[in-house]
């Protein structure tokens, strides 16, 4: 229930669908388990879990929502191997040259042979509309599979306008740069020890750095030659900490012990109670961060 990365995309007009109307729409798209040559599987199950049916859980008008990804594991090592064999055996045997069409085709073959074979793994992804502040946000650190959710959400329900990613006003790499060369960081954010600079040359190299003390010589030496930090440790006014990247994706989000401690007072058998209530409070502070978020920046930016 606690998201672990956050991907923001501003709705650029109001949500105006009930979470009756998505539920109706949302059930042509169940998760269904990978058939026996199906390569990948998504679909949409109850965000809740458990005995739950709902595919949309509403808190204050925000909509949980989550989807089930499954994929089949096929390392392509083995689907070379096999081609491999199978093409020196077409040409040892029928004196004749295997072109590139045909090794398509083969390969396809191999694949559709083996997928039945193949392992599969499993993940849930979570995301939640912010109707009252036209946000959603998806628990994803890769820009890909918060597309498939978002192209999912788009078939179930028509139209879904969206802005990829929060538009600012100031250049979050320049930001975070100044903020670590003149430890001049808004009131309500402290550093952590983890940073990443890249130089913005073309050919320029990355610096990464884990578990030191940012504010020291060795970070000042790389500042000072000119590269920006791309992404940047941060504790967020005593509730969170997280990894910030310049594209204002928030990754490695961890919520403090005492916030998430704050439902413990409910029955402990009764866990759709506490995944509502967690819900709740982890709404209303990562939709508190977004808004704090874009004033670090110097405000949204005009579509």
């Amino acid at each position: 229930m606690w998201f672990k990365n956050v991907r923001a995309y501003r709705l650029t007009g109001p949500f105006e669908l009930t979470p009756e109307q998505m539920q109706e729409q949302m059930e042509a798209s169940l998760y269904r388990p990978c058939g026996k040559t199906q390569p990948l599987a998504l679909g949409w199950v109850p965000p809740l879990g458990g005995e739950t049916q709902a595919l949309v859980h509403a808190v204050n008008r925000r909509f949980l929502l989550c989807a089930r990804r499954e994929e089949k594991l096929l390392p392509a090592t083995v689907v070379r191997e096999q081609l491999a064999e199978k093409v020196e055996q077409i040409e040892q045997e029928q004196g004749r040259k295997v072109y590139r069409k045909e090794r398509l085709n083969l390969k396809e073959e191999i694949v559709q042979d083996c997928l039945p074979r193949a392992f599969s793994r499993s993940v849930l992804i979570y995301a939640y509309i912010d109707t009252r502040a036209n946000w959603l946000f998806v628990d994803s650190a890769s820009a890909n599979r918060a597309e498939e959710l978002l192209n999912l959400l788009r078939e179930c329900i028509g139209s879904l306008p969206l802005l990829l990613l929060p538009q600012v006003n100031q250049s979050p790499a320049a930001t975070m740069t100044h903020w670590l060369q003149n430890r001049t960081l808004p009131q309500d954010l402290e550093l952590a020890q983890d940073c990443e600079l890249r130089d913005p040359t073309e050919d320029g190299g990355v610096v990464r750095c884990r578990g030191i003390e940012l504010s020291g010589d060795e970070v000042d030496v790389h500042l000072q030659a000119g590269k920006q930090v791309v992404r940047l440790a941060l504790l967020w006014d005593e509730k969170l900490s997280m990894v910030l990247a310049e594209d204002l994706c928030i990754r490695r989000l961890r919520f403090a012990d005492e916030l998430m401690a704050e439902n413990e007072d409910l029955p402990e058998a009764d866990t759709a109670a506490h995944l509502d209530a967690d819900f709740a409070l982890m709404s209303e502070v990562l939709t508190g961060l977004q808004e704090r978020l874009l004033s670090w920046f110097g405000g949204e930016a005009a579509a």
